[in-house]
């Protein structure tokens, strides 16, 4: 396993994280508790030590399967990401989305940041994931109901307790993290990035690359998609949220597909899956730190994990981007 050191933390943090979002089963059809355990100790035994969730997915159950699979390793071997800023309990705040808990009832999401609310949250996530601190506390979306700086000094407080190590934002847009950098350090921005999703190199890269701000990019296999074992005609389960998204038409998983064909000597050239080809890739990137990528049982997550043992030159990831230039999806 490679780390990279996170902006001007002393967190060393495997360059494949294991991003918990698909194990809470929320908008992924759901969940299975036992291989979630297994792909996440998997993991851990391949060097990856660094783990992402968020209350919000399964409504605590991510962040306890973490807590679960992590007990008995020394504290200081693994480092921990969570979030903070949506709710489900009340109506407080900037109604986001609806969706279904894992056992199938109706949720309705709230973008909720308020002083009160990220403290109590804290105190929750400690205890599931049975820690007394977390070491990157990052808020999960905006909430324009509450001002920035009273999002940010509750972070702050947090810090001070020692229940926070450092603050990290996800989502945000330059302007958002120019005004939370005025109250607290931010040492990270977590942002979708992927071959077929790359907005964030129009503004936010460049300015955390100037700012020396973390970039952690989830979803670099675009959730599967980049694996190239989906096809026209792909079906997924109720309730996962990858119905209807564009990139996962018929037309464009031929696009899609046709592009990877053409990479995939490359990959066998280095003994390597497609889809450890694409994370490479994006690891490659310039202000990249690290990967986050899920796993649901522990055949996906030893595949994640052998990323990182891939070695690309300069030309080959070149190369790559030069075939990516010739990918154009149908809106």
């Amino acid at each position: 396993m490679e780390y990279r050191r996170l902006s001007n933390t002393d967190l060393d943090l495997s360059v494949v994280t294991f991003g918990a979002w698909a194990a809470g089963g929320m908008m992924w059809g759901g969940t299975n508790h036992q291989a979630s355990i297994e792909a996440m100790r998997a993991s851990y035994d391949l060097g990856v030590t660094t783990f992402d969730t968020a209350p919000v997915y399964g409504m605590g159950y991510s962040e306890q399967l973490v807590g679960e699979a992590i007990k008995g390793i020394p504290r200081d071997k693994v480092q921990i990401l969570t979030k903070y800023g949506l709710s489900w309990n009340s109506t407080q705040g900037e109604y986001y989305f609806d969706t279904v808990s894992n056992e199938g009832k109706p949720v309705r999401i709230f973008r909720n940041a308020r002083k009160e609310v990220i403290i109590k949250e804290c105190e929750t996530s400690l205890k599931n994931l049975g820690t007394d601190y977390i070491d990157l506390y990052q808020i999960h979306w905006s909430d324009p109901t509450t001002p920035v700086n009273e999002t940010m000094e509750a972070v702050a407080k947090l810090m001070e307790q020692g229940k926070v190590r450092y603050a990290g934002v996800c989502n945000y847009s330059v302007e958002l993290m120019k005004e939370a950098s005025k109250y607290v350090p931010i040492v990270s921005q977590q942002v979708p990035y992927s071959m077929v999703k790359r907005g964030i190199e129009a503004e936010i890269l460049p300015y955390c690359l100037r700012q020396g701000i973390g970039i952690l990019a989830y979803s670099p296999l675009q959730r599967g998609l980049l694996t190239g074992k989906m096809h026209p005609g792909h079906t997924f389960e109720t309730n996962d949220s990858r119905i209807g998204q564009v990139w996962y038409k018929n037309e464009n998983l031929k696009l899609i597909n046709a592009f990877l064909k053409k990479i995939e000597p490359l990959a066998i050239s280095k003994n390597a899956s497609i889809g450890q080809l694409v994370i490479r890739w994006t690891l490659e990137q310039p202000g990249i730190t690290i990967a986050l990528v899920g796993a649901r049982n522990v055949d996906q997550a030893v595949q994640n994990a052998g990323a990182a043992q891939v070695a690309l030159s300069s030309e080959e990831v070149a190369f790559i981007s030069s075939e990516l230039q010739t990918l154009y999806l149908i809106s």
